[in-house]
């Protein structure tokens, strides 16, 4: 059974490995292959974000960011969901997601908004099959351009 545990200091070096075990993700997202320890630290344990591992049982399998109220827009934001390179295939992201969207609806969330990189062809397709909408093109603060998504969640 798939839940979320709470990313804490002392388990920050988990996040780091599901980060790198997939190269590709981070060529698309930093530009290269690995990540630094400071840099999950500064993506993760900051006040802005609520970061989760996504646990099968007893084993950590991935990571999920998550922005309660973007400032920008008053919508809350899926910035990550990433299943580790050893278990991708099973469809654990997809009930890593299911998971997820329970939760906002215990939070009374009816609408979540995500961005994908216009180069990361299976994340949106992934995004769509789970029934989110695109919405409009976006450049982040990092200069990359995406594609806003949306749900609306019942």
């Amino acid at each position: 059974m798939i839940h979320l545990e709470l990313l804490q200091d002392e388990t920050l070096y988990i996040a780091q490995e599901m980060v790198n075990s997939v190269p590709e993700y981070n060529r698309m997202e930093v530009g290269r292959d690995v990540r630094s320890m400071e840099e999950i630290r500064e993506e993760f344990l900051q006040d802005k974000t609520e970061t989760y591992f996504i646990k099968l049982e007893d084993t950590y399998i991935g990571v999920l960011d998550y922005l309660s109220q973007n400032p920008k827009d008053g919508y809350p934001w899926l910035g990550l969901l990433l299943i580790h390179r050893d278990y991708q295939g099973f469809s654990y992201g997809l009930q890593a997601y299911h998971t997820f969207e329970e939760e906002l609806t215990r939070r009374g969330i009816r609408v979540l908004r995500l961005g994908v990189l216009h180069d990361n062809k299976r994340a949106f397709g992934f995004w769509k099959k789970t029934g989110f909408v695109y919405q409009h093109d976006a450049v982040t603060k990092e200069k990359q351009s995406v594609h806003v998504l949306e749900k609306c969640i019942t």
